[in-house]
């Protein structure tokens, strides 16, 4: 039957003895066709009615074929010979029966033909799936054409054959499909970052366009996103963050004219973006169509750009305002999830300490995570203050629940353990205060089900003691120093969760300085598929395998010591008792181009005056350069960088205080067109790692003092860290929204 076989026509194979050459189409086929040998006779004799749609087919550029007496003899044009592929020219002067053999059986096929050569009655298939797979080797999916059939009379007015015109929908039907997966895809986003990579991916492939762009509201004003034709983009750049460009509330760009009114527009030809254009790329686009965002609560807008003239058909039209409604819904529900993501985070963060102390011979760190899907609070919680005598009392405990009422719980539970402690630190007379409370939150809410176990600590430095007494809760941890660094578990004598009225006991050990203590909650060692001891023993394995004993580093192994996903919140607090007192110091970065200069000449100059190996100077400024740009890049705010340096290592963080969220690890081959900060800092530093603040996050890396006498010296350039990098990392232009 007239149909497609493939959309690339390639030369038949040569006759054995027949010269090489390209196969003649259109008119050179027609004239060396042997047609005197075929029924219809040679050219010269047909009629001439017969001889005028003849050459008509062939002038045409729309693929038509021309199917001539009672065995319906093809004859067709140049655009019809691309379609049929490996057919041409063999099915020149043939039946289209035999040329179509395998096919012509089938319902619509040649029974539709020799109806309309039969009757007269002319037939339309608005959808013609053809087979093009079926002669092997063609491509994967089949195309789709419209087809029209008419019947050709003679000089007489008789039926002597059926004229086909063939137009091919195919990319059309593809563009419906990819509408298909792309809402699909959208219905997976959960930020408006997750929307905007999604959509500029969608857009600019199934529209084949040279710009595409998604531009939203930021109250006072707008931020747009992005993206050419040709950019060098791999798997690494399609997880990155979009790198959105704040725009002015009375800007003239298309896209935000278009977001505030609500109507939509096409440019058909000229130079839409002359007077906005941000660089070359802009200046080059001649036909432009931007949409708005149909949406309650955000206003926004979608354009798509091309380097030719459009006309913008209706069908197209159709579809562009299709997808914007699609970006518009998924847009709406990525701002409600940000705001309560953003609501219950910062109401968890927010009954956390904002500060930990700064003392000298002590250094403290903490890490929380919110478990579930991270847009819930919860109810672990850590703290860690100073007490009347001088020492410094810590805790960590966890409130059961994912909800508003377990955080307001657990921020009760933290205050009252505060004051307890204030007015007597003893941990089994604070634990026995807290149990009363508890109790009476039970009574008073009428509910015997709240389970809420704490640990609680006293460290005494001048005495190098610990103090520690536990409800409920798993057995602290303590990386003990010295050349052979080991970790064990504290035997705390065990008690019931709190508001049981059970009595708690203390225990107290040895705590020398190049100890670090870890408390920890149970979403660090608790997995649905394997039991407790498995997790504690793998908890105390990669902390004994650590590098160094700096709590900061150390929250970062124990979260990712036990390998799989937790759906409960993890938190952890370190405390080392230092060797030495170490030194310290802090930098504010302003939110401008110049300040990663600033902060390498800083950065160099404070190192240098602490003689810090020359070495360890060069490494930390590359890293802190990096991780500086990051922060003032994706964060978009002024950020604070501070070092500290003791005898065992160098540790330098970046905090800022925008909202990009948590900062993952995005793969990288060598090709990568980005993402080479990451691997910078992974070669040259020991440890790293991002910790969620009240309002920002701060990045951090770890460098390690050679010839300090570390419990092992593993070669630090190259070092792969010994607990997986997914939770946490810093890198240039790779900073990952989860």
């Amino acid at each position: 039957m007239p149909g497609t076989v493939g959309r690339v026509p390639t030369p038949s194979v040569p006759t054995p003895g027949a010269p090489a050459g390209p196969v003649a189409t259109g008119p050179a086929a027609a004239t060396a066709h042997p047609w005197a040998d075929t029924p219809l006779g040679a050219p010269e004799n047909w009629d001439p009615a017969v001889r005028a749609v003849m050459d008509v087919v062939l002038d045409s550029p729309v693929p038509m074929a021309l199917l001539l007496g009672d065995d319906l003899v093809l004859h067709y044009n140049e655009g019809y010979a691309e379609l049929i592929g490996d057919r041409h020219p063999d099915a020149l002067g043939r039946p289209a029966a035999e040329v179509f053999a395998e096919v012509w059986r089938e319902a619509g096929a040649g029974e539709a033909l020799e109806r309309v050569y039969r009757r007269g009655e002319p037939f339309l298939e608005r959808e013609a799936v053809l087979p093009a797979d079926r002669q092997g080797g063609g491509p994967a999916e089949p195309a789709v054409f419209t087809r029209g059939h008419s019947p050709v009379r003679d000089s007489t007015g008789r039926i002597v054959g059926v004229l086909t015109v063939s137009a091919q929908t195919t990319q059309l039907t593809q563009q419906l499909q990819s509408l298909s997966d792309f809402a699909a895809a959208l219905s997976g986003t959960l930020t408006l970052d997750d929307v905007a990579r999604v959509t500029l991916r969608y857009c600019l492939h199934s529209f084949d366009a040279d710009r595409v762009s998604l531009a939203v509201d930021e109250g006072a004003a707008w931020r747009l996103v992005r993206r050419i034709r040709g950019e060098l983009l791999d798997e690494a750049d399609e997880r990155l963050p979009p790198l959105w460009r704040r725009i002015g509330a009375d800007s003239a760009l298309p896209a935000v004219v278009t977001a505030r009114s609500g109507v939509p527009s096409f440019a058909a030809d000229g130079q839409p973006l002359r007077d906005v254009a941000a660089d070359r790329h802009d200046e080059k686009i001649r036909a432009l169509a931007a949409l708005p965002l149909r949406s309650s609560v955000i206003r926004g807008a979608l354009t798509v750009g091309y380097q030719a003239p459009r006309p913008w058909s209706p069908a197209e039209r159709a579809l562009l305002a299709a997808s914007a409604e699609l970006i518009g819904q998924a847009a709406e529900r990525a701002r409600r999830f940000e705001t309560q993501h953003g609501t219950a985070q910062l109401l968890q963060r927010s009954m956390l300490p904002e500060q930990l102390p700064d003392l000298p011979r002590l250094r403290i760190a903490a890490r929380y995570e919110p478990g579930v899907d991270g847009n819930a609070a919860g109810g672990d919680f850590y703290d860690a203050f100073l007490l009347p005598s001088g020492a410094l009392g810590v805790v960590l405990g966890d409130v059961a629940g994912h909800d508003v009422q377990a955080a307001a719980r657990m921020g009760q539970v933290r205050a009252a353990l505060r004051a307890l402690a204030l007015s007597d630190s003893r941990p089994d007379a604070v634990l026995g205060g807290l149990d009363r409370l508890v109790g009476s939150l039970g009574t008073e809410g009428g509910t015997h089900e709240l389970f809420v176990t704490v640990v609680f600590g006293v460290v005494d430095v001048d005495r190098e003691v610990l103090t520690l007494s536990s409800a409920g809760h798993p057995a602290p941890l303590i990386r003990r120093g010295g050349p052979d660094a080991d970790a064990e578990f504290v035997e705390v004598p065990p008690g019931p969760p709190l508001g049981l009225g059970g009595r708690a006991r203390t225990v107290t050990v040895p705590f020398r300085p190049g100890d670090t203590l870890l408390l920890y909650s149970d979403g660090v060692v608790e997995r649905r598929w394997q039991d407790l001891a498995s997790g504690l023993a793998g908890l105390g394995a990669a902390v004994s395998a650590a590098s160094s004993g700096d709590p900061r580093a150390l929250c970062a192994v124990a979260t990712a010591a036990v390998p799989g996903a937790t759906e409960d919140d993890v938190a952890v607090l370190a405390v080392e008792h230092a060797v030495r007192p170490s030194r310290s110091a802090g930098m504010e970065v302003p939110a401008e181009p110049t300040a990663p200069s600033r902060v390498r000449h800083w950065l160099t100059a404070q190192l240098t005056e602490w003689q810090v190996p020359e070495a360890v100077v060069g490494a930390a400024v590359l890293c802190t350069s990096e991780l500086t740009t990051n922060a003032l890049l994706h964060a978009g705010t002024a950020a604070r960088v501070e070092i500290d340096l003791s005898a065992e290592r160098l540790l330098v963080s970046v905090a800022d205080s925008g909202t990009r969220g948590q900062v993952t690890r995005a793969q990288t081959d060598t090709l990568s067109s980005r993402g080479r900060g990451l691997g910078l800092i992974e070669e040259l530093s020991d440890a790293w790692g991002t910790d969620p603040t009240v309002r920002g996050s701060t990045v951090w890396f770890e460098i390690l003092i050679p010839g300090a006498g570390h419990a092992s010296t593993p070669p630090r350039r190259g070092r792969r860290h010994p607990w997986p990098t997914t939770r946490a990392a810093a890198s240039s232009s790779t900073w990952t929204a989860p």
